[in-house]
């Protein structure tokens, strides 16, 4: 039993004294399963407090689950072969396993099935430690994001002399325009910002985000139509938001307020109408 009982295992994410497997034998000539004091383990039992039996096997399946693993057994009867399942178990203590299975069916030479042997490893803790991990990235990137879009509102606000909600308006309807996300729009703000050899591509950037704000419907109407349709009411939202909480319009610094001749009956923060394309 020592050779049965021997498992090396190996997991990135756990120590060793947290990682667990262990190995099965079922001789299907005299019905005896075998198991080791692992497996025991991984089902909430000591070795003696139960006789390992297919029966017992199938009951401590996640019930979501168990319609499956039948079926992988009886394809094993019929034609042996590699397996592999990856799966949820109930131990004795109503806790829930994350268990992998990979082992072998031999036939005898009759092709009725002699034996099946396989390992099993407890993956619970991997799992949580894994998705811990990755929550904690998630959490931290978005941190980031958040910090760069924020020094991108500086820099526009800096420039332009706008209110912190008119430059992420700004922000928005570039993004929209370009379909980019508004994250990579701050990171290239803030990177073409941070390079001394970036001054003339920074002017460029912010000349084309105070481009796209002030004409946002008449550049959606010229679309091309490879590109994905704008959400022009997100659009209008953003550009009317930029209009009316900025108090000043950036491309042509009249202020909230004062109406030219033609604009006698516009709001403050009306957008144009799109133009006919002409050309």
């Amino acid at each position: 039993m020592s050779s049965f009982d021997s498992m090396f295992t190996y997991s990135s994410a756990l120590e060793a004294s947290n990682r667990t497997a262990g190995t099965f034998l079922i001789d299907a000539v005299t019905g005896v399963m075998t198991w080791s004091d692992e497996l025991y383990r991984i089902h909430g039992y000591q070795r003696g407090e139960i006789v390992p039996t297919l029966e017992l096997v199938l009951a401590h399946k996640h019930p979501d689950d168990r319609t499956k693993m039948r079926e992988l057994n009886a394809a094993l009867v019929r034609a042996g072969g590699h397996f592999s399942s990856y799966h949820r178990l109930i131990d004795s203590h109503q806790r829930e396993h994350r268990v992998l299975t990979s082992g072998e069916a031999v036939l005898d030479a009759t092709g009725r099935l002699f034996s099946i042997a396989g390992i099993m490893v407890d993956l619970t803790s991997t799992v949580h430690s894994e998705t811990e991990r990755a929550a904690r990235d998630a959490v931290a990137g978005a941190v980031r994001a958040r910090a760069v879009i924020e020094r991108a509102r500086g820099i526009l606000m800096g420039r332009l002399g706008i209110g912190a909600d008119a430059a992420f308006a700004l922000l928005c309807v570039h993004s929209n325009h370009t379909n980019k996300k508004l994250a990579a729009i701050a990171s290239q703000l803030v990177g073409l910002a941070e390079d001394p050899r970036g001054a003339g591509a920074l002017t460029t950037l912010v000349h084309d985000l105070h481009r796209h704000a002030a004409h946002p419907l008449r550049r959606a109407g010229r679309r091309s139509s490879s590109r994905p349709a704008v959400n022009r009411r997100k659009v209008v939202s953003a550009a009317g938001l930029l209009r009316f909480t900025a108090g000043v319009s950036p491309w042509n610094r009249t202020t909230v307020g004062e109406k030219s001749a033609g604009d006698a009956d516009r709001t403050p923060w009306q957008v144009d109408s799109p133009s006919p394309v002409t050309s």
